[in-house]
């Protein structure tokens, strides 16, 4: 919750908060410690998942099983996986990186620490039994946890917060791919979904340290490795732009299967421990067929970055081998254990790209076409499509397989018109789905908001409740009392869930007669009054309600007001009245400098267009403000309300174009044009030029 990480109350001779300190280098300092942790981290994470693998190929040279071991071990270890998770850690469940990027959106950056050690587990589990996945993705939800953890234990900013865990999430990509650089650009345009410069800083130091930290202790090899490939012939972008427009309907595929995989048939349903058996056989099977599409296949990726024209591989072998990567990882992902779509994306992209130019290169006569070269591209689009990440896509190439910019225009190329138009076509990603299927969508915001400006505090509504052992008619009797659809449960003072009318109408259906307290929904997303208004409501977007407990800044449990829909139309005026002060505060101060601006007095004519109007009806042109109404002897401040005469003589500051448009509007629709202009020296009124 986003209470967990403010400023937790200070007990006497306690130290200060850090984020209180607004100390630069210390939390500079706490970047660096969440890079070597997280290093650390993804360092045991592929040391334990290569120690289950090699063991599983010992264990076979004694059974003399060979391919078929594997009916036993996916099975059994996507099934431990689940097991494990549902009991313990549901959250780590699947990819990773969808728990992460819904921790910053939803509860201002919170991951229980327990993921951490329960992700590592089952990630090996699933993985080094032989599961069709990535480990990037569950590295991504271990980086992000370890950033999480250290915000709370410092007591950070929910800024730094999410400084930090935006940054353990880049260390963690930066750690596993020995690409510091990608890591820093999948944090900022995947998991934060901007480039905020004032996040960069943390990002970018966490993930140099987790990628030195991993490189110290597994060595400095990259993940993936290719040979120098260069653009040999521009004519050569053609079929580059044809792959990329065929990794358009594998993306798609894979997309579609990866959410259709999650809708379990009704009898599988009913029994837990049927979907991870069920999917792991099915898996295992494919396995059986072709041993690469197991695991990671990192081995085979380098192989196929490697192919030359007269290579072994065939090209519709290639295409056989991707088809059963897309099948497999999407069965495995949705099986209940843990793994993730990084690297299965690239496994996907390289074996497209390669096949492509084996097909086409005996008819193409211009050039020399490279398998390798064309599997680097396909990676690069493959990934951008399925995960909305071009940029990162583009980088994390250059830096895990050690590639000059030989194919930096094929690159640029074929990774933006893959994400274009899979974007048209399937708009959610690898990332967004999961949240989807959970009501959750997430909302980007590229500009700054007009109601970033406004706190929660300046419009939330009086803290009302209802008691855990209302009845649901004693509840709804509240709720029609105050006209809401859903108020906070508080018990003892602490808020420990919220009903809502859709709550009471689904448990009104029980025979037994639930109380508050069966029909709410615990641990409801909150905010503080510190929380910006555009924030509190992209989390009531994302989760598709109307309002939200605002708790105290320095206790999770505190209920201090309600924030629903009226507060964010007050927000919006009080914003909007905000932005308009400024303006016209810009534009009085380029009136005050303007070299031609003076003082000037003019006199209303009588059936002008001022005469008998209240001052706000009248159409002032731009360049000039009213000071002051001189009526016979009485001198006035001037009003919206103040109703103006004919004779009345306006006394006003503008420039030289504002006064002739003032003068020429009066004229214009006077009985008589007597309107004139009389200037003052500024020194008259007593006053300086600034």
């Amino acid at each position: 919750m986003v209470g967990r990480f403010l400023n937790k109350p200070k007990r006497d001779g306690a130290r200060p908060a850090l984020g209180a300190t607004g100390d630069t280098a210390a939390f500079l300092g706490v970047s660096v410690v969440v890079g070597v942790l997280v290093g650390a981290a993804a360092a045991v994470l592929i040391w334990s998942t290569d120690a289950v693998s090699e063991s599983l190929r010992n264990l076979d040279d004694g059974w003399g099983l060979g391919q078929y071991l594997f009916l036993i071990t996916v099975p059994l270890g996507l099934w431990a996986a689940h097991s494990l998770s549902k009991r313990f850690a549901p959250d780590t469940i699947g990819d990773g990186v969808p728990e992460a990027t819904a921790a910053l959106a939803l509860h201002s950056g919170y991951l229980p620490t327990r993921s951490l050690f329960f992700k590592i587990i089952v990630t090996v589990l699933s993985i080094g039994g032989g599961g069709s996945a990535g480990r990037e993705g569950p590295i991504v939800q271990i980086g992000a946890t370890i950033g999480s953890s250290i915000a709370r234990y410092t007591r950070l900013t929910e800024d730094q917060v999410k400084s930090l865990v935006a940054a353990g999430a880049g260390a963690a990509v930066g750690a596993a791919f020995n690409a510091p650089i990608a890591g820093m650009l999948f944090a900022m345009e995947v998991i934060l979904g901007n480039f905020a410069t004032r996040h960069l800083s943390a990002v970018v130091i966490a993930s140099v340290a987790a990628a030195v930290t991993t490189r110290s202790l597994i060595g400095a090899e990259a993940a993936l490795r290719a040979p120098l490939y260069l653009l040999n012939d521009p004519r050569e972008l053609f079929l580059y732009a044809i792959l990329g427009l065929l990794v358009v309907p594998v993306a798609w595929a894979f997309l579609k299967l990866l959410d259709r995989a999650e809708r379990t048939p009704e009898w599988i349903a009913r029994r837990s421990w049927l979907r991870p058996i069920t999917f792991g056989l099915v898996v295992a099977a494919l396995g059986i067929v072709e041993p690469n599409i197991l695991g990671t296949g990192q081995e085979f990726i380098n192989e196929v970055l490697h192919a030359a024209t007269g290579s072994s591989f065939v090209w519709y072998s290639l295409l056989a081998v991707m088809a059963l990567k897309v099948v497999a990882t999407s069965i495995t992902l949705s099986s209940g254990g843990s793994g993730g779509a990084f690297f299965p994306s690239l496994f996907i992209g390289a074996t497209l790209g390669a096949s492509f130019a084996l097909l086409v290169a005996p008819v193409w006569g211009f050039s020399d076409l490279k398998p390798g070269a064309f599997a680097v591209v396909g990676m690069a689009a493959t990934f951008a499509a399925v995960g909305r990440a071009p940029l990162t896509a583009i980088l994390i190439v250059f830096e895990v397989t050690g590639l000059e910019y030989g194919l930096v225009l094929p690159l640029m190329l074929t990774t933006i018109l893959a994400t274009a138009v899979v974007d048209r076509i399937h708009p959610e990603s690898a990332y967004t789905m999961p949240l989807v299927r959970r009501g959750i969508r997430l909302v980007r915001t590229t500009e700054v908001d007009l109601l970033d400006t406004v706190s929660v505090r300046q419009v939330m509504a009086p803290a009302r409740s209802v008691s855990p052992t209302f009845t649901l008619d004693e509840a709804s009797a509240v709720f029609d009392q105050y006209r809401h659809h859903g108020l906070p449960v508080v018990d003892n003072d602490r808020l420990v869930g919220i009903l809502t009318v859709t709550d009471i109408i689904r448990a009104r259906a029980a025979p037994d007669k639930p109380t508050a307290r069966e029909a709410m929904t615990t641990r409801p997303v909150t905010v503080t009054p510190e929380t910006h208004v555009s924030v509190a409501l992209e989390r009531m977007a994302a989760l598709g309600v109307g309002r939200l407990p605002v708790v105290a800044n320095d206790n999770p449990t505190k209920l201090v007001g309600i924030f629903g829909r009226d507060g964010a139309v007050q927000a919006y005026h009080i914003g909007l009245a905000s932005s308009t002060g400024q303006s016209l505060d810009r534009q009085r101060f380029r009136q005050r400098t303007d070299p031609g601006a003076s003082f000037f007095d003019f006199r209303i004519p009588p059936g002008s267009v001022a005469d008998g109007q209240q001052l706000r009806v009248v159409p002032w042109p731009e360049g000039c403000t009213l000071v002051s109404i001189r009526r016979g002897r009485a001198v006035m401040v001037p009003t919206g309300d103040t109703a103006l005469m004919a004779g009345d003589v306006i006394t006003a500051f503008g420039t030289t174009g504002g006064r002739s448009r003032v003068i020429e509007r009066l004229n214009a629709t006077a009985d008589e044009p007597t309107a004139e202009i009389m200037l003052h020296d500024i020194a008259e009124f007593g006053l300086e030029e600034e």
